[in-house]
Parts: structure tokens; sequence; C-alpha cells
């Protein structure tokens, strides 16, 4: 059984009460930067087994009736239509689509703000579009010099120029869709006008990762450096921290590097600066709910193994560079593990070797490994899922689930009818056929009601998924790697 590494109940009281502690240090009102994802995180859960993916929005609903949310979007990111590949839709998709989630789960969504603004069409129909469902749109402006001419920048021909958002709570989140979105540069503007008004206001930053008090290069830091390799954020000693306090903290390069330009602006607004280090600013507690180290440390040592995967496939679809590939092999070696640390790794791939076609290798809950190999009727990943619930269910393996006979028109009609050159059932085809002769076959039956035990199953393919398989997978809620090359090469040889 997954060991729990990560006490979520403590995580959740701790957080909140931080949040409040931390906006009585500024007296009326505390504008929080909410970095990464407030909904489905589901990076936090792999690498701290026992957090809970909706645990930041759960948090945030114990502050409900205190809190209210602002949404930054950037007009250039509108205007080129900026896609969250996560989700395949659009930023100012996925704004309507937060507003609307936020207001189901009962949080009070009261603006939006336009970064970057410059009488962009398309952010004019989008602003429209917001009013029309009863949000406040304010505009905020480029600013020349930022974010290195304090003086210009904390003055009225700077922050001045944005239009002050109203709030009416001593809470406000400011969100986004993604980074580049200027949340921070929100917060901010949001503290120059406040001031202005006489408003005691501060600024805080919620970011899960990196942890600032486990060491630098704990595995669920580095999982974190794995995650966002893209990106080339790197996790760094805190110098200003250890500087002011003697203390070793974690953060990463890009607040660091922006540290001492936040300073500054800080004492052109207030006179002075409230906080002595990036780490001050930040308001995580994470790092004091983790209750199994150890357990933690082999969580995220396989979302290391798996980020590394999903690099090396996105740089065989040209979707990533050899440096990206580079840096997630560095990790790996920092970490001190290989691919082969994965237990379905070598499975698969000395299963591949052995029968000369693409293989599939799925770990169950119990840490028994199930294999599945190329046939004439099924792919591997198709064959892995069928032994998978075969073995759940303590079905024999001899029994067949589905019938050759029943198999055989759908291929006809895959190939015959439909124009496909694949033969073989996809695990959408298969779960469908599955499906249809649970209506008459309690092994089929029990089969199919063993499909909720494989989420955060473990699982690896020798060759590159199809994405019907990774689309099934996922909403199975198997965890998943996959070798970088195409299902008529095997896998001969491994080396990191």
């Amino acid at each position: 059984m997954k060991r729990i590494g990560f006490d979520n109940n403590k995580y959740l009281s701790m957080q909140s009460a931080h949040i409040l502690e931390r906006i009585e240090q500024f007296g009326d009102k505390l504008y929080l930067e909410f970095g990464g994802k407030l909904l489905d995180d589901y990076h936090a859960s792999r690498v701290l087994p026992g957090f809970a993916p909706d645990s930041k929005l759960q948090m945030l609903l114990q502050l409900a009736d205190k809190a209210e949310m602002i949404i930054s979007i950037n007009a250039a990111d509108i205007e080129r239509n900026k896609i969250r590949h996560d989700l395949g839709i659009t930023y100012d998709q996925d704004v309507l689509r937060l507003i609307d989630v936020y207001r189901q789960k009962g949080l009070y969504v009261s603006s939006v703000v336009i970064t970057r603004y410059a009488g962009q069409v398309s952010a004019d129909i989008f602003q429209k579009k917001l009013e029309s469902i009863g949000i406040k749109v304010y505009h905020h402006y480029s600013i020349d010099g930022y974010p290195n001419n304090i003086e210009h920048i904390v003055s009225d021909e700077g922050y001045g120029k944005n239009d002050y958002v109203e709030t009416t709570r001593p809470l406000v989140i400011v969100t986004a869709p993604g980074p580049g979105s200027g949340k921070m540069a929100t917060c901010l503007s949001q503290l120059y006008h406040e001031n202005k008004r006489a408003v005691k206001a501060g600024y805080a930053k919620f970011e899960t990762f990196p942890i600032w008090n486990i060491p630098l290069k704990h595995p669920v830091n580095l999982a974190y450096e794995a995650a966002t390799a893209d990106l080339n954020d790197v996790n760094m000693i805190d110098p200003f921290h250890l500087e002011a306090y003697g203390e070793t903290t974690v953060n990463y390069n890009r607040d660091i590097e922006i540290y001492p330009v936040l300073a500054s602006m800080f004492e052109g607004i207030y006179g002075y600066c409230p906080y002595k280090s990036p780490t001050d600013m930040g308001v995580n507690m994470a790092g004091n709910c983790i209750i199994d180290d150890e357990a933690c440390k082999e969580a995220s040592n396989q979302e290391i193994i798996r980020r590394y995967y999903q690099s090396l496939n996105r740089f065989v679809k040209d979707e990533a560079t050899k440096d990206e590939v580079y840096k997630q092999e560095l990790i790996m070696k920092q970490a001190k593990i290989t691919v082969n640390d994965r237990a379905v790794v070598p499975a698969a791939n000395n299963l591949a070797e052995i029968t000369g076609s693409a293989a599939a290798a799925l770990e169950l809950p119990d840490g028994t490994l199930i294999t599945g190999k190329t046939s004439d009727l099924l792919g591997p990943a198709s064959a892995v899922l069928l032994n998978a619930v075969k073995a759940l269910g303590n079905i024999d393996k001899a029994v067949h689930l589905i019938s050759p006979s029943f198999i055989e028109p759908i291929q006809e009609l895959k190939t015959g009818y439909l124009g496909s050159r694949n033969p073989r059932l996809h695990t959408d085809e298969v779960l469908i056929a599955l499906a249809m002769c649970a209506a008459s076959d309690p092994n089929a039956r029990h089969a199919l009601e063993q499909l909720p035990k494989l989420s955060g199953c473990q699982l690896h393919t020798s060759a590159i998924l199809s994405a019907i398989d990774i689309t099934t997978f996922k909403k199975l809620g198997i965890e998943f790697t996959n070798e970088a090359v195409y299902e008529n090469a095997v896998v001969k040889d491994i080396n990191i």
C-alpha cells in the first residue's frame, strides 16, 4: 500500500492560521500572490503522499468569509490566444473557467485585471464578456523601465496610472491562468494605491514549491526543479535570509533575483521594506506537515523519473530542447537515481527485449508487477490493463474476459470500414468491449469493478503510447511513463 507522508488536516489548519497571522501583521489588508495550481494540484499530491489535490482550495474555503479573488491576465496573452497546454484551452477561456469553478466552490471573485493593456481589441471583447457575467474589469499598463527604474515605477506616472482595484475584504487572493500574467505587479500596484489612501496593506506570496525549510537537494525540491525544467527554474539557498538570520532556507532563482528590486519598491511605497529576504515573503507551511520523510523522498524520486520521461518524449516530438533533457538527467544524478529505480521500467523493457515487440508493465498497490505484451489482438497497453484487472479480481489468467471471436469483428470494423492500419484494440476499445461482455459474463463484470483500484498505479511501456491510451490512463488515474521510441523499435539498452 502507498505510504502516507503528509498530514493534510494539519496543513489545512496550520496554513490558514498562518495567513491570518500575516494579515494581522500589516493591519487592514493582505494581498496574497497565489502561485501554482489552486485546483487539482496533482504534482503536490504525488510528491507529498497524503496531500489532497484540492488542499489549497480547501484551505482558502476556511477563509472564504474574509477572502476575495482577483484574477490577472496579460492582454498580450489574450491577443495571441496563448494556450494552457495541460488543459488545451486559451488563457482567456481559462479565466472564465476559473471564475465559474471558484464561484461554485463558494469563493468570491470580485474582479479581473487586464495587465499590460494597450487598447487591444481582443482584450476589449473579453472585457465585455466578463462584465456580462457580473465581473468588474480593471486595466494595468506597461511601465517604462520596469522593473528597474524604481523612482518612476513607484510614482503617479508608474503604478499611479494603473486603475485602482476596489476590494472589500481583508484577504485579497491574486491568481492567474498561468505565468507571465502580472500577479506580482498587480499586488504591488495595489499596495501603492492603498498606501496613498492611508490603508495599511501588505503583500505575501504563496508558493508550495520549493519548500523553504527542507534541504536544497531534498527529492521533494528536486522534483519541483524537474517539473519546471522547461522554465529553467533553479532552487537556491536564499542568501538574503542566510545573511539576515544565519539560517539556511531554500528559494528559487527568480524570487532571489527580483528581491532587491522588490525591497526597493517596498521602500518607495512604505518608506521601509517589511521583509529581510524573499523567504520572509512566503507563507507556505507544507514543510511542517511532512510526517514520513522517507515516503515523500521515494514518491519524489518517482516523480523525477516520470518528469525525465516526459521531457524525453517532448524532445522526440520537437516540443522540448536537448538542454531540458540534460537538465532532467542532471537532476536524476543529484537525486542518485536511475530509470531502473522505477520498477515498471526494467520489467517492461526486459519483456520487450525478450519478445522483440513492444511491452508494458504495471505495478499494483501491493507492489505486484503485471506485464502485457503485443499480440495479434491487443497492444501491450490493452493487454496489461486486462491482466491487471484479472489480478486485482483474483480471476484466473487463463480466463478470456473478452472472447477472441468478440474482438475480431471490432478489428474488421477498424481496418475494413474505418481505415485504421492498426487492427489491435486500444485501451478505450477494450474497456467498451469489457463493459459489453459484463452484461452477461460475471467474470467480465467483476473485472470491470476493479478499475477504481488502478488509480495511483505505476505503468511503463517500451514504446510511445497512443493519444487514446494516454487519455484512458489519465482517466483511470494511472501514473504512466514510456520510452521515447515508436512501436517498431525495441529498447536494447538504458543508460542515464
